[in-house]
């Protein structure tokens, strides 16, 4: 079940740039960069309350971020909402009619289960379903 927003995905085209600004506009200290090979992105955490905001950058060319940048420039990527059992939900959501980018879910950052759903499928919102 989907029990909380977990956190927003910023696209940045310059990590250490951003890390700064959002240091500054939030009055707090990031995460230590962690690298998602998977991905091909660096991520930089902020923590606000019970959520999150990760600032992503994209390590080559083909990654989804650099992809997304080179198209939409900068900006929020996706809302992620944290589960108690994704695959239970995937199977849910895809039951429901949702289009789903991923049908099983995959490591992603903080070694989260992680799966996407279509962003057509959410009214234009990328939207990532996770799992501790």
């Amino acid at each position: 079940m989907i029990n909380k927003i977990s956190h927003l995905g910023i696209a940045v085209k310059d990590l250490k740039t951003a890390s700064e600004m959002y240091r500054k506009l939030l009055g707090s200290e990031p995460s230590e960069m962690e690298y998602v090979e998977e991905q091909k992105v660096n991520v930089v955490k902020f923590t606000i309350g019970e959520s999150t905001i990760e600032l992503l950058e994209g390590t080559s060319e083909d990654s989804p971020i650099s992809k997304f940048i080179e198209k939409r420039g900068e900006g929020i990527h996706h809302v992620a909402y944290e589960s108690d059992d994704v695959k239970t939900d995937l199977k849910r959501l895809d039951e429901s009619g949702f289009e789903l980018i991923n049908k099983e879910p995959r490591i992603g950052s903080d070694n989260m289960l992680i799966a996407f759903v279509k962003p057509k499928s959410v009214g234009g919102v990328l939207t990532e379903v996770c799992q501790h």
